[in-house]
């Protein structure tokens, strides 16, 4: 019989949906109240007026990239935290750098509920490798599995031999950490004599792990599910037995949004996950940027999980959506194609593609528009030399035959 960490987990679509715009409008109120960015970039939106998706797409992202200069300005935090300081746990540092709170909440990070889905149960001790200092991602584990009732052993990273002895002294039964870590203490542990054969379940994350080392690892014993999480936000989807995507956390509301811009992508297409923080007082994130690229598993919104899990699903991390490029000594970035695009409604869809060589770029705006005639072409060209500050052509391609990546710059130069 299946087993879920709570309710929440497969209650009804449509139920969940209203209680998640619900928190979201709460969540918009109580930013604008504590926290003085939001009450900076919020001023002119109605908390309460926020019933929808449609009307959550009209505020402002504020992507992860922004933070390091914003914080600058306002060390540490950058105002975007509603708790002052004598109200929080800690303050971390990520590279950037880029500073993120937690408080004293229990499970601050929410990541109970995706160790669970890897099997983690009370009573179990977890190897934690995820390193303690100045990073979160240690403290982020040891809180999820402290809710769980399990126990924790703080092993950080390095130190390959003192920890394969650990190990082999210890006899844990769940490890957390990055996948890649886990096979070389396999490893080393077959090439001491001291197998690391008590791991059963890991719950992995900070990397991508490939089918061919996740097959690796289980052909050693270990099953492997792996988090999707980041530092600011906590968890936002992870694995299950099911397969079939990343179920998406019940604490938070996820959006796919064009790279670089504001607007929300189809379901099934390739963007940036924009992330809303639910029920979190302290450091209440609305629409945050994470700079990955995900999709929505296809059908997602309304059929379940083989899990059973009824909430969205990721297809999984597909890749960065910073795609700042330099061409002719400026950079250029998707937010600029987006204000291009926005200009010109007749845009269904855009891709600059920059061709040349080194010190003789070309850069091109592929458009997908619902008219083609030269009139639109030249005030596309005249839009990208006030946004880019650069020349460029504008080219008109068939309907739905640009790329459903997520790209909305292409780097095609040859560096030859």
């Amino acid at each position: 019989m299946a087993e879920y960490f709570d309710s929440l987990e497969t209650r009804a679509p449509a139920e969940r949906e209203a209680a998640l715009l619900a928190a979201v409008a709460r969540q918009v109120a109580h930013a604008q109240a504590h926290a003085p960015y939001f009450a900076e970039i919020l001023c002119d939106f109605e908390a309460r007026e926020i019933t929808s998706r449609d009307a959550l797409a009209l505020l402002p992202v504020t992507r992860k990239s922004e933070l390091s200069a914003r914080q600058r300005v306002v060390p540490p935090l950058g105002g975007l935290n509603a708790t002052a300081l004598g109200g929080l746990r800690h303050v971390f540092q990520s590279p950037g750098p880029i500073h993120e709170p937690d408080g004293f909440a229990a499970d601050w990070w929410r990541t109970a509920r995706a160790m669970f889905a890897a099997g983690f149960r009370s009573g179990e001790l977890v190897y934690n490798t995820f390193s303690y200092h100045f990073t979160p991602a240690g403290m982020m584990m040891e809180s999820g599995a402290h809710k769980l009732g399990c126990c924790v052993f703080p092993a950080g990273v390095g130190q390959t031999e003192s920890q394969v002895q650990a190990l082999a002294s210890l006899q844990p039964t769940a490890y957390a950490g990055t996948p890649s870590f886990l096979k070389l203490l396999i490893e080393k542990g077959d090439e001491m004599g001291l197998p690391c054969a008590s791991l059963s379940k890991a719950l992995v994350s900070g990397e991508a792990c490939p089918p061919a080392l996740r097959g690796w690892l289980q052909d050693h014993g270990v099953t492997a599910r792996q988090m999707y999480g980041t530092a600011d936000v906590g968890l936002i989807a992870f694995e299950t037995d099911g397969g079939d995507g990343w179920v998406v956390d019940e604490g938070v509301l996820v959006e796919i949004v064009e790279p670089g811009g504001t607007k929300p992508m189809p379901e099934g297409e390739v963007g940036e996950v924009v992330v809303t923080v639910l029920g979190n007082s302290d450091y209440p994130l609305i629409r945050f940027g994470t700079g990955d690229l995900s999709a929505i598993v296809a059908e997602s919104s309304h059929r379940a999980s083989p899990c059973g899990r009824t909430n969205i699903r990721l297809r999984g991390w597909l890749g960065r959506a910073d795609q700042t490029t330099k061409v002719k000594g400026m950079f250029v970035h998707p937010g600029q194609v987006a204000e291009v695009v926005r200009r010109h409604p007749e845009i269904r869809a855009a891709r600059l593609v920059v061709t040349g060589t080194i010190g003789a770029d070309v850069m091109t705006l592929h458009c997908d528009a619902t008219r083609i005639d030269e009139g639109l072409a030249l005030a596309v060209a005249d839009s990208m030399r006030e946004v880019m500050r650069l020349r460029g052509d504008v080219r008109f391609v068939p309907p739905g035959s640009l790329p459903q990546d997520g790209k909305s710059i292409e780097d095609a130069r040859s560096y030859d």
